[in-house]
């Protein structure tokens, strides 16, 4: 990817008229990448509605940006429950699908593997099927993760074809339902099948930062939480690498995916080659590429604080130590690639959750202002 021209220069972002008045459904719209998207829609002027668990107790994004009117409603659903989730999709009948809902935490996936099998799997077999039901054309993206493939700890990056695998729960789980969702394409969506009226693409992506995110177990928000309560931060994997990412530019990737899909939607079904009905990788640029401990020295530039790292990397559970991107795919067919470098999404980042301790921000205000910046920022840092 090095030496290539930006495609980004002198180029929208997103199509502002083509989101208006798009009838959009979030599964997940609770979460973390959920609520930046539900603020991103709402902004481009989506009706915008909302399917997931009800938010957890505590802190959480959801619930302070929908203090204000972002969405057209929302239906607190479990996935995993069909017949209630057959009788939310008809009463949306959306346009457009971005499905997030997951259970999507690694760590939690040890302690809850059945769980995070039957909501990553079934719960989005399930989606496609009451979406099916409707029989109105509709483009979904099914968003998985960056841990889809089987970790080699290679030092290049994972492409679209490379094979699937999971040594947790969680990667495992995603990885099936790529399977999945790919075998359920082939199977229904082309000529005149009962999925006929749906596109479907995959979106593979993951390590996103951002302000707001107040989930445990994520590096980020664990260092924030020591920072505020000045304790030292404890890093458990010091020199794991990852592609860290500021969540909008996944978010961005999702969204243009998403135009595309449906813009195609009348040929879709007629081809099963066609190459948006694919899956797609959305990580950051090799430079971004960076260790946990890296990250953290990030952070600690502009909110200084100590570390204290586990220097043996040891850890009860299983988790990999390198893991990258090649997005030369997303590159080329959807002219998209990341803008934001690592050390500028950390400054955003550590920015918001200073502002937001200041409670003369909100956190509506805050990811609008980021938003707003992005989609000027059309060319990298």
């Amino acid at each position: 990817m090095g030496g290539r021209t930006s495609i980004m220069e002198n180029m929208v972002i997103v199509n502002k008229e083509f989101w208006l008045n798009k009838r959009v459904l979030i599964t997940g719209h609770t979460g973390f990448k959920g609520s930046w998207l539900l603020v991103w829609l709402n902004l481009l002027g989506a009706d915008v509605y909302g399917l997931s668990l009800s938010p957890l107790n505590g802190k959480s994004l959801f619930k302070e940006i929908t203090n204000e009117k972002t969405l057209s409603k929302d239906f607190f659903v479990d996935i995993r429950d069909i017949e209630k989730l057959n009788s939310s999709i008809k009463e949306i009948s959306p346009d457009i699908v971005f499905h997030l809902a997951a259970q999507p935490l690694v760590r939690e996936s040890y302690k809850n593997p059945l769980e995070t099998w039957s909501t990553n799997l079934l719960g989005s077999l399930n989606l496609l099927e009451s979406l099916s039901i409707i029989k109105k054309n509709c483009a979904v993206i099914m968003v998985t993760t960056d841990k889809v493939y089987k970790n080699m700890e290679w030092e290049y990056g994972y492409r679209e074809n490379d094979q699937l695998g999971g040594h947790d729960p969680y990667s495992a789980s995603k990885a099936a339902a790529e399977i999945a969702i790919s075998s359920w394409r082939d199977s229904f969506c082309y000529s005149d099948n009962k999925g006929s009226n749906l596109a479907i693409a995959s979106a593979r992506s993951g390590n996103v930062i951002g302000g707001g995110d107040w989930a445990k177990d994520r590096i980020f928000p664990d260092v924030i939480r020591s920072l505020e309560n000045d304790k030292k931060i404890f890093i458990r994997n010091p020199n794991s690498t990852r592609p860290w990412q500021h969540v909008l530019d996944p978010l961005a990737g999702y969204i243009i995916l998403a135009e595309k899909l449906y813009q195609s939607k009348n040929e879709l079904h007629k081809n099963s080659n066609n190459l948006l009905t694919s899956a797609f990788n959305f990580g950051p640029n090799i430079s971004s590429n960076k260790s946990v401990e890296s990250l953290v020295n990030e952070i600690i530039k502009y909110w200084p604080g100590a570390i204290k790292k586990n220097d043996d990397d040891f850890n009860q559970f299983h988790e990999a130590k390198k893991l990258h991107l090649q997005i030369d795919k997303a590159f080329y067919l959807l002219n998209w690639e990341p803008i934001w470098n690592l050390e500028f999404s950390v400054k955003k980042t550590v920015e918001w959750y200073k502002k937001f301790r200041e409670d003369s921000y909100s956190s509506l205000d805050l990811c609008t202002s980021d938003i707003q910046l992005y989609e000027k920022n059309l060319t990298k840092f």
